[in-house]
């Protein structure tokens, strides 16, 4: 059994769709998606069309439910120049949509920790900022009467993969659309892939033990970098182009 695993594409509509085709080229069919769908200033509407038309498995991310929860005055630029393209029919389709699910009975699917979208699972933060593996104290906690032998997570961006004690496997497929962010919340920080190719992830069962297998996908970064920089975004510009936030 092999499922790919798809999170965070923020809009880019052309990195979703080298996406999809490559999980069509390695065969697979079953395709489960971690939210944070449509926040950036690029194609939120076309990236909702192929989406809706897909019909993937699929949970809400913090900017899918500050998207049909927050006024446009209130929102942040991001959310806000999402919401500008997207029409009622999909902003419904995001209101369908769990905070959580199980795929297979097998399988978790958050967009944070299974207990909250906005908090980062397999990395922390410093108090000066800086972005860090989180402890297994810590990653296993999030875990604890989680009874499921894959649990899947985003938000970071950052693929990543952990092993419980207990042989659970966490997966952060990292992001297909946005290699590159910064936010001010708890504190200032930057999450740089150093990459600006689209990222997923294929989870795959053998004998009872599930793997996971991380992909990179190169597309025409530089259409939607120039896209992002004609919107007057700068700092997703450098990050489409590059991965890194300072070009």
């Amino acid at each position: 059994m092999k499922i790919a695993v798809i999170a965070d594409i923020h809009g880019n509509d052309l990195a979703l769709e080298a996406v999809l085709a490559d999980i069509a080229a390695q065969g697979i069919d079953d395709v489960v998606n971690l939210g944070d769908h449509f926040s950036g200033p690029l194609n939120a509407a076309r990236t909702a069309d192929i989406l809706i038309a897909r019909n993937f498995p699929s949970i809400r991310g913090n900017h899918d439910r500050w998207l049909v929860s927050k006024a446009p005055a209130d929102m942040g630029l991001s959310d806000r120049s999402a919401h500008s393209e997207l029409q009622p029919h999909h902003l419904d389709w995001l209101r369908t949509l769990p905070p959580t699910l199980v795929h297979r009975q097998e399988i978790f699917l958050c967009h944070g920790t299974p207990q909250d979208d906005l908090t980062y699972w397999l990395e922390d933060l410093t108090t000066e900022g800086v972005v860090h593996m989180s402890s297994r104290q810590r990653i296993e906690g999030f875990a604890a009467g989680i009874d499921f032998p894959v649990i899947l997570c985003g938000h970071t961006h950052i693929p990543r993969a952990v092993r419980l004690a207990d042989g659970r496997l966490i997966v952060n497929p990292g992001s297909v659309g946005c290699p590159g962010y910064d936010d001010d919340e708890p504190v200032f920080h930057k999450v740089e892939t150093g990459s600006p190719d689209a990222a997923y992830a294929i989870i795959s069962k053998m004998q009872q033990r599930w793997d996971v297998t991380f992909r990179r996908i190169p597309y025409d970064h530089m259409i939607i970098s120039h896209l992002a920089r004609q919107r007057g975004r700068e700092d997703w510009a450098s990050a489409l182009a590059s991965g890194w936030l300072d070009g």
